[in-house]
Order: C-alpha cells, then structure tokens, then sequence
C-alpha cells in the first residue's frame, strides 16, 4: 500500500482523519475517537486552533500551571508556566517562597538590540564594494520606511546598517548586518521584512544576493536577573550549602557535559513561561545556548559568587519575547497569562522570564547539593507512574502516602500497587 498521499491540504480534517487512521493506524475507530477526543466544544475557538498551523487535525495539550510568591523588583508577581515535566512548578514555586523573604529577585535589562543580515556573495574588489555601500545606505534606509512607520513611531525601528566582510570564513561572502528596535514586539516578521526590502535595493550586478534572514543570536538583547543574601540567612548549614552551591556552579562553568544538563534545567522555567505567552521557546532555546557558548566553550548560563560573607545567584541571558503580536493576541491562554503578569512591556516581560530560569536553576542546584535531584522529582512523578499503572484515586492517595518517606521507582510502585490490590481482596 502506497502511503503518499496527493493533495491532502486540501481534504476536511474528518477527511485527514479517516486517511491518517486507515493508513498508519491498526485500530481505526479508537485512533480517530482520541484525535477528535481533543478537540475543543467551543467550535469558535477550535477553528482559531486550527487556522495556527497547516493541517491540523486536533490539539495536543500541555498541563497550565501557576507558580506563585516571586518578588522581582519590589513588586509581587504569580507566573504563569505551560510544560509537562513533573516537578518543575513546585521547584519554582518554593524556590520563590524562599527568596521572596530574602530580599526577592532583582532584575535588569541591560539592551534589546535585535539583528538580521542580508547574506551576499561579491566576486570584486572590496573597495567598489565599500563605496557602492556608501553611496546607497541612505536609499536602504529609506527603502524600509513604510514599513518601519508604525515601529518608529513606537520608538523602534532600524538603529544600523553595516557592511561586513566574511570573505576569510568564506570565499566571496559578504554581509549587510542590521540591528534592530522592536519595542514591545517580538518582531521577526517585522525584521524579515525590512531586510528583503533592504536587499531588494541593495541589488546590483555581481552582488549575488543569497538570503535576507533575522538572526535567533542576539547577544546585545540581554537580561540579568539576580538573588543575594548573607550566608547565615540560607538556612541550616548554611556554610556547608553554600560552599557546594558555589562548587557545583562553577563545575557547570568549566565541564560542557555538566553545563547542557545545567542549562536544560533553567531552560524548564524559562521555555514553561515563553509557551505560557504564546512566545517562540525555540528561538529562546537557540539563542540562549548560542551565548552559552560565545566565548568557544559551552559553559553555564548562570554563575555563583561568595565574597564577604555574601551569598549571589545570577543569570544573564539574551531573550527576544513580545507581548504584542502572533500568538500573544490570538492565543486566549497566552493573552491570559499576559493579564496575569499584570499586562507586562516587553522589557518587563524578560525580567520575569529571566527570574523563572533562575528561580528553577535555583531549586536543581539546591536538590543536587543536599538531598540529590531524585528524592523530590522522582515523588512528583510517583503521580505520573501509578496514572500508568491504572491505579484508582483511592488507591493513588494511600501510596502516595506510603512513599511519603521512601524511595520511589516504577517497579517499587508497581509492586506496591499489586500488594495493596490483594490486601484489599483479602479484606
């Protein structure tokens, strides 16, 4: 059986239903009941659902959670985080609670340059190359104007325009590198737009235009975010948990095999809050593990410091997020999470997105030093297991209560689920 299929953008989604069930999966009637078992009653809105991407046929849901007590800046926030994987709200939330009494998060940004480049090949000499730049800057300018309107009344727009010679990575390579304002707004499409204008103009015999692209790698669109205290105020064995915090830091800041791992978990809070409002966790992603590794080597995002009796967590980061545009206005959760940071600036938006990477970073470098990363994740999945093992909910409160003190493990549940089901047979 031949399984292409010829214009199947163009069937009803009942349609890519049957032909998805009967093609691929063994139990027909079951597969396409739990597709359309995810779709949402409200017709109004599970058509603004499907019109987000191409060939939709349901929705695949992702558990919303909030995680209150952060203080950053002086003012109270709950955050609001969209992610699957068990104990990474509760990590945040408590990690919160914890610093909300010590002062709480502090927050800056220190710039929001975005870039893109218009990528070309040149075959002649640079100095013609450099003098035709010269002479036609002005028009590039002038070439995005109807479309940086609105960006520059908002105080954005195109802050500069450069030519960059790449020739010694690449024979013949070129570059117009263009930086970027765009406010509130994440601005890809915006950018993209004025860098096809811009290498529209800039056309010109042998300049072999390639691409016109923004860039997820925005290293002069940074935010730092920061907790400190004295090392007395820590808790118990205050002295012993900071010497291992700080070592364990510095550990993620020379050994790559410790930094992804490190990085992965402050990108759990930080990806839990960009997908809450309705941001690109991808390009977050890219570009914050691009600036892990500016310098050659792939180190930690946030570093550790003790001096003078003071105890300080920091994280720098670059973040390109929106509150305005894509899926932020169309999105009803992600217009809600927005309402629920109390309607933030782009600029704020950051601060409080920084805060959630380092908030969890936080808590995994806490559980790692004392009590080890599986007593508190591995409870959190208990949950996750026994829904597994098709445990009721009576039975799941009285093994949730039987681990409270031990270790936990899918076979040490699964073990325990069956001993408690022939307790109760023989009652």
């Amino acid at each position: 059986m031949t399984k292409t299929v010829v214009g199947f953008s163009k069937l009803t989604k009942e349609e890519k239903i049957k032909w998805l069930a009967k093609t691929y999966l063994s139990d027909n009637k079951t597969a396409a009941a739990t597709i359309k078992k995810y779709w949402n009653d409200d017709d109004e809105l599970q058509q603004l659902h499907d019109e987000f991407i191409e060939n939709t046929i349901s929705n695949f849901y992702l558990p919303y959670a909030i995680a209150p007590n952060f203080i950053i800046n002086k003012k109270p926030y709950t955050i609001p985080m969209a992610i699957e994987e068990s104990s990474v709200v509760a990590a945040s939330s408590l990690t919160a609670k914890f610093w909300s009494g010590r002062g709480g998060f502090k927050t800056e940004v220190i710039s929001t340059i975005k870039t893109g480049q218009v990528h070309f090949m040149f075959e002649g000499d640079f100095d013609q190359l450099q003098d035709y730049f010269n002479s036609i800057k002005p028009a590039l300018f002038e070439s995005t104007e109807l479309i940086t309107k609105n960006m520059r009344k908002r105080g954005g727009g195109i802050l500069e325009i450069e030519l960059k010679n790449k020739t010694d990575k690449l024979k013949d390579y070129y570059q117009l590198h263009v930086s970027f304002e765009t406010k509130d707004s994440m601005g890809a499409n915006f950018i993209n737009s004025c860098l096809e204008a811009i290498a529209k103009t800039f056309r010109k015999e042998k300049i072999d235009i390639v691409m016109s692209i923004l860039s997820n790698y925005i290293p002069e669109c940074l935010v730092r975010a920061e907790v400190s205290c004295k090392i007395d105020e820590l808790g118990d064995d205050a002295e012993t948990f900071a010497k291992k915090f700080y070592q364990a830091a510095q550990i993620a800041e020379v050994e790559k095999y410790r930094a992804v791992t490190h990085n992965k978990g402050i990108m759990n809070g930080i990806d839990a809050v960009v997908i809450a409002t309705g941001n690109d966790f991808r390009a977050v992603g890219a570009g914050a593990h691009a600036y892990a590794a500016k310098d050659g080597q792939y180190r930690s995002l946030s570093h550790c410091s003790i001096d003078d009796g003071i105890f300080k967590f920091w994280i720098e980061i670059p973040l390109a997020l929106g509150t305005v545009g894509g899926l932020t206005k169309l999105h009803p959760l992600a217009k809600l999470s927005l309402e629920i940071l109390q309607k933030p600036t782009a600029k704020e938006l950051m601060q409080i997105v920084a805060t959630a990477g380092l908030a969890q970073n936080f808590a995994a470098l806490k559980a790692l030093t004392t009590t080890g990363i599986q007593h508190g994740h591995m409870k959190m999945h208990l949950q996750n297991m026994l829904n597994q093992l098709g445990a009721t909910q009576a039975e799941k409160i009285e093994l949730i209560n039987y681990f409270d003190d031990k270790q936990v493990s899918f076979s040490m549940a699964s073990e325990a689920l069956e001993k408690l089901r022939v307790t109760k047979q023989l009652e």
